[in-house]
């Protein structure tokens, strides 16, 4: 029993101190005003930052206030533009990688307009055979048929579409080559910056 009782009053030695020491807390008011308070801190007032004080009001902890917004766009920039340029890393070694893959993209890119212009020339080919035909039997005294109207027309908009197609493939490479001048200027600046 005596052991029992000196053990709970060691116990209490050790965390009678410990329970009875409480943190202040100091942060600023909406008027700019040094305030101190053992409850914590006020919701409205944790953006500006705030010290956590023991006792004896020695410093602790130091809350930093909250980053503006204009400070949180530039930290996410520049955390994107890490991001971005430790991908151009891991893609590229040299400048000349990135040529060869802009290369590589362009030969695809006017792979799909050659596929797409020898479309449309088979479609220009057909469009002048049914235009024929239709052209014999207006001359013959024949009414050209509803559907082979149709079939000239179908083709008309088919070869429109094409061209929209071929122009969507050239935009496609001229921003190509931007971005992969835009990626060769920074490598270059990398690969300096590494050296």
């Amino acid at each position: 029993m005596a052991v029992a009782f000196a053990r709970i009053t060691l116990l209490l030695g050790v965390l009678l101190p410990s329970l009875c020491s409480a943190e202040i807390y100091r942060y600023l008011n909406d008027k700019n005003l040094q305030v101190l308070d053992r409850q914590g801190v006020p919701t409205q007032f944790i953006d500006k930052g705030y010290e956590v004080l023991n006792d004896q009001g020695r410093v602790i902890k130091v809350i930093p206030p909250a980053p503006s917004a204009e400070e949180r766009k530039r930290l996410a920039d520049e955390k994107a533009r890490a991001s971005s340029d430790a991908q151009l890393m891991r893609l590229y070694s040299t400048e000349e990688d990135i040529d060869r893959a802009l290369n590589r993209k362009l030969a695809e890119i006017d792979g799909l307009i050659a596929i797409a212009s020898g479309n449309k020339q088979s479609l220009r080919n057909q469009q002048a055979t049914l235009q024929r035909q239709a052209a014999e039997l207006e001359r013959s005294g024949s009414t050209v048929p509803e559907t082979l109207i149709v079939k000239i027309d179908n083709l008309k908009l088919e070869q429109a579409q094409l061209d929209k197609d071929i122009a969507r493939y050239e935009a496609v490479g001229k921003a190509a080559e931007a971005n992969f001048a835009a990626d060769r200027a920074r490598l270059g600046e990398l690969l300096k910056r590494y050296k």
